[in-house]
């Protein structure tokens, strides 16, 4: 089991998170097929899965990843929570993102990772792969276990991957409690994250943002700081804890909510994910299987598209009003 021990750098969080040593294994063909089979999340060691990327350092990457523009991120503090731009001009044109995104070239923002100093913005790079890409990356990228990942897309019925994100942080950095609409297999290549699980039967307890909000998705609770008396269900929360270090790989089944750590004062973390769509099947299953956070997931999205609906309906309407109400005084 590649982890650290409870306390290397983990917050003791008041609620229960347990290392449940069950979820990590060491044979990917056999052994972890009816967890992720049953959207359990599992880590998976020794698997070679992105062997050929284990060289991903930053001085490598700098040397192959070219010229092109890569998706970086800025936030005040440790905390990269993610908004969506497009519900922030429909439905809040007013709010304040708690992230900014600037793109730069890799050197660019290695430039800026080594010149960072206590008080500057934290960065985060969150880059899809692509072929802008140099060679070196191209070929590494052939190299890993396709076999693998395609066998495990065959047999559980999921479409087809829609992305593979590369994300370079700062030691520190934490994605917030989310939970993500597609399947997940995320490879860790430099450095060491943690992360926190919760299954998607405690989605009443992780008090999540209405599905309007820019930040739809996520949990309003601050898991360093939590509110117990503005979140009561809290201390009735279970999660699952796990360190994930260079060659690990830990399944995240979609609706698992999760959090994702650099670990501190270590320097930066390297890791990159494979994102794959549901195909017609593995809805219903899920449907079957996460009934109650889907439901009230729909209701409030039909709710917040009706009242967008209605919106637009009573916009040119009231609009026509006034024109007649001016022109009736004039």
């Amino acid at each position: 089991m590649a982890t650290l021990p409870m306390g290397t750098f983990i917050n003791l969080y008041p609620y229960i998170v347990s290392q449940d040593k069950t979820l990590v294994l060491d044979d990917k063909y056999i052994n972890n097929l009816e967890l992720i089979f049953s959207n359990q999340p599992v880590v998976l060691t020794g698997t070679g899965l992105c062997s050929s990327a284990l060289k991903w350092d930053v001085d490598y990457l700098t040397k192959n990843m070219g010229t092109e523009k890569n998706v970086v991120f800025l936030s005040s503090n440790k905390k990269f929570k993610y908004c969506d731009d497009h519900k922030i001009q429909q439905y809040m044109p007013d709010y304040n993102p708690p992230i900014k995104r600037l793109d730069l070239s890799f050197k660019e923002f290695i430039k800026r990772l080594k010149e960072w100093k206590t008080g500057d913005v934290r960065l985060y790079l969150q880059q899809a792969l692509n072929t802008n890409v140099g060679e070196a990356l191209v070929a590494d990228f052939v190299n890993f276990d396709w076999r693998w990942l395609n066998h495990q897309q065959k047999i559980n019925n999921w479409g087809p991957l829609t992305s593979n994100l590369l994300l370079v942080g700062m030691e520190g950095n934490i994605t917030p409690v989310h939970y993500d609409e597609q399947q997940n297999f995320f490879s860790q290549l430099i450095g060491y994250k943690r992360c926190l699980l919760f299954s998607p039967k405690h989605y009443d307890k992780l008090y999540p943002h209405p599905v309007y909000h820019p930040c739809d998705r996520q949990s309003k609770v601050d898991f360093d700081d939590p509110d117990f008396n503005r979140f009561p269900g809290l201390d009735k929360l279970e999660g699952y804890e796990t360190i994930l270090g260079p060659g690990d790989v830990l399944y995240i089944p979609m609706y698992w909510w999760h959090q994702i750590e650099s670990k501190p004062d270590a320097g930066y973390t390297v890791s990159v994910n494979f994102w794959y769509k549901l195909t017609y099947l593995s809805r219903v299953l899920n449907h079957a299987i996460y009934p109650d956070l889907i439901f009230f997931g729909n209701i409030q999205k039909h709710f917040s598209e009706t009242l967008q609906s209605l919106l637009n309906y009573l916009q040119p309407l009231s609009s026509g009003l006034l024109m007649r109400s001016y022109s009736s005084a004039s």
